[in-house]
């Protein structure tokens, strides 16, 4: 009588230590990965407080001894009459009002795929799937070429008007209108008289404002972080985004000799990383409710 009650912990027990290796593994992947994307930062916030002695005389993961992070800042803002600025201004420009225009093409687009019918629709959407597959950097020389035909290298739309183009966008928008926006509620706001622009733009898109903020950050973040584009398309350093910038001190810092530019690269790298956590702790609320757009319908 004991045997079968034996047998059947056994398996129990077996799942209980399976579950709880599971967990360890789990936790343990999601720890390296925690270090993995932390201790960049942590490297960059504890060298941006070193005076240039110290960058290269101390541990990398202990602060300088003289707290220097605020006459760090103020070089940094100072040094070649304040380009920094105005390459964080740059970068403001083609990020912020580049993706806030790139956005709300995505999803007046998605929407259109979605609750639209018209010839040729999910051929045109295979297109727009096509183009999420080919990376950025594939894009950069044909594009340059084209720039160069029409005028706009080495100009602010050179880099702006790429940006206004975002497939994933679009992708993100059809399956965000399929979740948040009801036939039903179209239907009747059709059946009083609106139009489909009225109808989008007062009872889809208010529907549509946690999509619109998931678009807007992804293609900010996408546009801030850009690199390989500007540096085809720019040889002017008034134009320059962050990236590129600190991109030239450093490789002034290599190839010149000049050890302060590395101060500059690591303290100018500290001050363009604020402004993404800024807008995603500001944006949080409406960031977490549309990754789960599709989750339940």
């Amino acid at each position: 009588m004991t045997e079968p009650a034996t047998l059947g912990r056994r398996p129990r027990s077996r799942q209980r230590a399976s579950a709880l290796l599971s967990r360890t593994g789990v936790t343990a992947m999601l720890g390296l990965a925690a270090l993995y994307t932390l201790l960049p930062l942590l490297w960059l916030v504890l060298s941006a407080t070193k005076s240039r002695q110290d960058l290269f005389a101390t541990n990398g993961f202990a602060p300088g001894r003289h707290f220097a992070l605020l006459d760090n800042l103020g070089h940094l803002f100072q040094v070649d009459d304040g380009i920094y600025l105005r390459w964080l201004l740059n970068t403001v420009l083609y990020a912020g009002l580049g993706a806030l225009l790139a956005t709300a093409f995505s999803v007046a687009a998605g929407y259109a795929f979605d609750k639209l019918a018209f010839p040729g629709k999910e051929r045109v959407f295979g297109l727009v799937l096509l183009g999420v597959m080919v990376p950025g950097t594939a894009l950069a020389i044909p594009l340059y070429l084209i720039a160069a035909q029409v005028g706009l290298v080495n100009t602010f739309w050179g880099v702006f008007l790429p940006g206004l183009v975002y497939p994933f966008g679009v992708y993100l928008a059809r399956v965000f209108s399929a979740s948040y926006v009801p036939d039903e509620v179209l239907e009747a706001a059709r059946m009083d008289g609106a139009g489909e622009i009225r109808t989008f733009c007062r009872i889809a898109f208010p529907m549509l404002t946690p999509a619109f903020v998931t678009i807007f950050l992804f293609q900010f973040t996408q546009i801030w972080n850009s690199f390989f584009l500007p540096l085809v398309m720019l040889s002017d350093q008034r134009l320059f985004p962050v990236n590129l910038g600190l991109y030239e001190w450093y490789s002034s810092a290599l190839s010149q000799g000049h050890p302060q530019d590395y101060l500059l690269a690591i303290v100018g790298s500290l001050v363009s990383v604020a402004p993404l956590v800024v807008l995603f702790l500001m944006l949080q609320r409406f960031w977490k409710s549309g990754l789960t757009a599709g989750a339940v319908k």
